[in-house]
């Protein structure tokens, strides 16, 4: 298929939905009603009104920062449509990070929530220069949507490699790197990975736990529902098991957008037996390294296929994944049809199945580079592969298991293995809840794997379950994988995308 020289994914995901006489299809479903596409639509063109009319030019970054709602969807929508490029912000962030982020990203424009609204003015005293806000639901922005035209509103002719969002790399040490990703992208994992994999229909009706600002939901609860006309469920309140057992039996989803920290939540509920999840087709879980006792507590608990995946911020969303009928848990399933993923030692070369190398990724998802990294762009991207820190072994069958990142593998006793190998391990004893493993420098100078572990409420943490969790390692691993100490903690530190934070672990 000839590439088109065109290409705003605004139209192709929003717009093309009325002009097919899909404009009457139930496009939001929120706890305060429903919003047709057309509806959606309409709401589009007038942020893009309103942004132009302000004195947005295509090209210019635009922080969103706002609730799932209407708005959100309808303002990325609106910026893409008017040839801006969206900056998804979490709303929670504090003083210190949005100044960062304004510093960072230079974007001229921000549109923030009226309830984060403060918090924006409070950060953009303390700086030089800063983006100029329009809050969502105060009057001044309520009248000039209000009083704009959509039908003014002529989509920006953006090319396919064009920027057309910013994700952020999920990394778990230092400030987090822009990556700039192209209109091309998304639809591209759009049609590889929302209809490839997921399978998503018009009737489909998506739920996600993780919130729009992070690139797995924007994918997986609007984007690829949205291609297809399907129905995406949201909610503006902060994830709880509660809630989220509220929303599911409220709004009957047939997909779930998970993480496995919530998959453990909801597990560990006191109610969970009770709860109605039958609407469900299929869960998806992303984010982070999904246990295999995990995978099977939850196969056992509600009987819904749960797919585990990986993607990055650099290729965009989803590109190894089980899937529908060939889920082989413990593993990320085996690559998603228009992508090309390798294993390969330092020199770039193929290792042998079954062996662990860094992971090259290849696909027309590829991100553009790190905004202000060129030595990390240069290092990352290349020669249209990008070149992961990620380690994974992919065997004969062509199944691929993640290995942890390059500088969390733990060499003990000249011999390397994988975090995640302990954390499942310890993760089966019935006390633990959750953990995490890094490798620590102990006063000899030697590197040895210290557990942090989060346990199961009501159990009491002490020496003694420290030393049942060891020997509980040293009778399912190899001696030298045991941990050399166990840490017990009420929680663990987590990134700006909600991930354990390893780096502060290994600090503390």
């Amino acid at each position: 298929m000839p590439t088109p020289t065109t290409l705003n994914l605004s139209e192709h995901l929003l717009g093309h939905r009325v002009r097919d006489g899909q404009g009457g299809r139930r496009a939001l479903l929120t706890p305060d009603g429903t919003w047709t596409y057309a509806e959606v639509d309409a709401l589009a063109s007038r942020w893009a009104a309103v942004l132009r009319d302000r004195g947005m030019r295509p090209g210019e970054r635009v922080l969103l920062a706002l609730p799932d709602g209407p708005d959100y969807v309808a303002a990325l929508f609106g910026v893409l449509r008017g040839g801006g490029v969206v900056v998804m912000v979490n709303p929670e962030l504090g003083t210190d990070e949005l100044q960062w982020m304004f510093g960072y990203t230079e974007a001229p424009w921000a549109v923030v929530d009226r309830s984060v609204a403060g918090a924006f003015r409070e950060a953009l005293a303390g700086v030089d220069e800063g983006p100029t806000l329009l809050v969502a639901g105060d009057a001044d922005t309520t009248a000039a949507l209000d009083a704009a035209d959509p039908d003014a509103v002529v989509p920006h002719p953006a090319a396919p490699d064009d920027p057309a969002l910013w994700l952020f790399s999920g990394g778990t040490t230092g400030r987090p790197k822009g990556v700039v990703q192209t209109h091309r992208s998304f639809v591209n994992t759009t049609e590889c990975y929302g209809h490839g994999i997921l399978e998503m229909v018009p009737d489909d009706v998506t739920l996600s736990v993780p919130k729009l600002y992070f690139g797995y939901a924007t994918g997986s609860n609007l984007f690829f529902p949205f291609s297809v006309g399907a129905t995406v469920s949201l909610f503006p309140e902060r994830c709880t098991p509660e809630a989220l057992f509220d929303r599911i039996e409220a709004f009957r989803p047939t997909v779930l957008i998970n993480v496995p920290t919530m998959i453990n939540k909801l597990l560990a509920h006191p109610g969970a037996a009770e709860r109605d999840l039958s609407s469900l087709r299929v869960c998806t879980s992303a984010g982070e390294a999904l246990p295999e006792a995990l995978h099977q507590r939850w196969r056992d608990a509600f009987g819904v296929p749960l797919l585990d995946g990986l993607g990055t911020a650099e290729m965009w969303h989803i590109f190894i994944s089980n899937r529908l009928g060939d889920v082989k848990p413990g593993t990320l399933g085996k690559v998603v049809p228009g992508f090309t993923v390798r294993a390969c030692d330092d020199d770039g070369n193929e290792v042998a199945p079954g062996e662990v190398g860094t992971m090259r990724v290849q696909g027309d998802s590829l991100g553009l580079g790190y905004w202000k990294h060129p030595d990390r762009t240069a290092a990352a991207f290349r020669d249209g592969w990008y070149v992961s820190s990620d380690m994974i072994r992919i065997d004969a069958d062509g199944y691929v298991t993640y290995c942890g990142r390059a500088d969390d593998m733990i060499k003990v006793s000249g011999k390397w293995f994988a975090p995640g190998e302990l954390e499942n391990c310890l993760l089966e004893h019935e006390a633990v809840r959750e953990v995490a493993v890094v490798a620590v420098t102990d006063d000899a100078g030697l590197v040895k794997p210290r557990a942090f572990v989060v346990p199961q409420e009501g159990v009491e943490p002490g020496p003694a379950l420290a030393e049942a969790l060891q020997a509980w390692a040293k009778e399912r691993l190899q001696p030298y994988k045991y941990p050399r100490e166990v840490v017990f903690l009420a929680d663990f530190p987590r990134t700006h995308l909600g991930k354990v934070d390893r780096g502060a672990l290994a600090r503390s």
